[in-house]
């Protein structure tokens, strides 16, 4: 299993970036995949999740209405978009998958990538 995220950069307050997930591997339906984001000197924190199999998704409260997780099946893509961003958004964006259903725990993936950085400034 392989996931490459893309898509990082610097932007300024009140900007948007979108970042992308690319999968492959492994058979994603029955799976969630999550975006987790880490800032210097804090703990890794669980952004959003999707179920693959149905859409369903989950978003940590800070980033209620002003993220959007989204997922091309056909691709196998990942796809974040992050408008109004603060530079409390700023840090290591990673995608994860596991097997499942359940997107509202952040806990138990099996698989993640390496990372893209975001900075907001």
């Amino acid at each position: 299993v392989q996931l490459v995220e893309s898509g990082g950069g610097s932007v300024q307050t009140g900007g948007s970036l979108r970042l992308s997930c690319a999968a492959s591997g492994f058979t994603y339906s029955n799976h969630v995949m999550s975006w987790f984001r880490q800032a210097p000197g804090k703990e890794r924190e669980g952004v959003t999740s999707i179920y693959t199999s149905n859409g369903n998704t989950y978003y940590a409260d800070p980033v209620k209405g002003r993220f959007t997780v989204s997922l091309d099946s056909a691709t196998i893509t990942l796809h974040l978009q992050m408008n109004s961003l603060t530079p409390e958004d700023s840090g290591v964006y990673t995608c994860a998958a596991k097997r499942g259903s359940y997107c509202g725990s952040f806990t138990g993936f099996n698989y993640w990538g390496r990372g893209t950085q975001v900075t907001v400034s």
